[in-house]
């Protein structure tokens, strides 16, 4: 069982709740020399979830797991309602790094990869467009003698209605319009990082840095990897490329689709069209 499916089993589903994603974030930390002189005992993950009740509530929670134990615990837990921003950092290319500010607090954020930071922002994104339009729709529901003049201006949100979520600095992919092909390559790319830091030994800092000294020392003497390593490395290595290629096909198959939407719309009003005219 991976870490979603658990999270979601021992901390959702006995709350009644759907968890939409979950992943491994740590904190950013403002100063370089900023440590707390030991290793993390514990392991957070950012979770969404949306409550299976009615009106629908999405939820960010934050759960712990100590290492050397299979316990989750849950932290601290947020309504959308008091999510004000959520800043992507970069808007120009995928980067692990995000905040999210709440009314009191405001989070700062690592998240294990750039491809899980991006599929977070995603379905952040996507969950509160839905939440947003659904608030709206009961603050203000359409009376069966509204009717909508043509031309005329939208009635505009009310002044006691709660602010909206604010997305800055993110990118338009995460926004836009193909987003099942994009959460298809995040997650591929996810389970191909994974796969690559469980086969990464642990090591500490230490370690790591006696190993470069050493290394620089005597490179000339330094064995080769083993077989073994070599070819699973051989093999990670092909699946990235099969799997960027595989991107690339599906991004040429939804641009392809949006074309041909675009000239079946430009045919059927042609079409409509002339169906008036011999009238």
């Amino acid at each position: 069982m991976n870490i979603q499916s658990a999270i979601s089993r021992e901390i959702f589903v006995p709350k009644d709740e759907k968890l939409l994603v979950a992943i491994e974030v740590r904190r950013r930390m403002k100063r370089k020399g900023l440590s707390f002189g030991r290793k993390r005992d514990y392991l957070t993950y950012l979770c969404l979830s949306v409550t299976n009740s009615r009106p629908a509530q999405v939820l960010i929670t934050k759960v712990k797991r100590y290492r050397g134990t299979r316990q989750l615990t849950k932290r601290s837990q947020w309504s959308v309602e008091q999510l004000r921003q959520v800043n992507g950092i970069n808007p120009e290319k995928d980067t692990p790094e995000f905040d999210l500010v709440f009314d009191r607090t405001t989070d700062q954020w690592v998240a294990s990869s750039a491809a899980e930071k991006c599929m977070f922002v995603q379905v952040l994104y996507h969950a509160c467009q839905n939440y947003w339009e659904a608030k709206l729709a009961q603050a203000n529901p359409a009376s069966p003698g509204d009717q909508k003049i043509p031309g005329a201006p939208e009635n505009k949100k009310s002044s006691g209605a709660p602010s909206q979520t604010n997305f800055v600095n993110c990118q338009q992919k995460l926004m836009g319009d193909a987003c099942s092909v994009n959460m298809v390559i995040y997650r591929c790319k996810i389970f191909l990082n994974r796969m690559k830091n469980s086969m990464t030994p642990n090591q500490s800092r230490p370690q790591r840095e006696a190993a470069a000294v050493k290394a620089s020392r005597s490179r000339s003497k330094s064995s080769p990897s083993p077989p073994a390593v070599r070819k699973m490395g051989n093999m990670m290595r092909r699946a990235s490329q099969v799997l960027s290629e595989r991107g690339e096909r599906l991004m040429r198959a939804d641009d392809k689709t949006s074309h041909l939407l675009h000239g079946a719309k430009q045919f059927a009003e042609a079409a409509q069209k002339l169906a008036l005219k011999q009238i």
